[in-house]
């Protein structure tokens, strides 16, 4: 694995969630403004951090999962 995962599984299926609804309520709710395109493209990059199970913000702030033995 090239990356060491930073966020929860619980907070990766929140954040898929939350992510997709944001960007689907914006392409689709409300189309036509330039600004409808930014907030759904930053939902979906959102949801992507959630997939991978990796966030590039939380990796800056020194975030990491605590280890199950420890």
């Amino acid at each position: 694995m090239l990356y060491r995962k930073n966020i929860y599984s619980w907070e990766g299926m929140l954040r898929i969630i939350v992510g997709l609804g944001l960007a689907g309520y914006c392409l689709f709710a409300v189309p036509g403004s330039m600004l409808n395109y930014v907030i759904a493209a930053s939902g979906a990059g959102f949801a992507v951090t959630g997939l991978i199970g990796w966030c590039p913000m939380c990796a800056m702030v020194g975030r990491r999962l605590k280890e199950k033995g420890a």
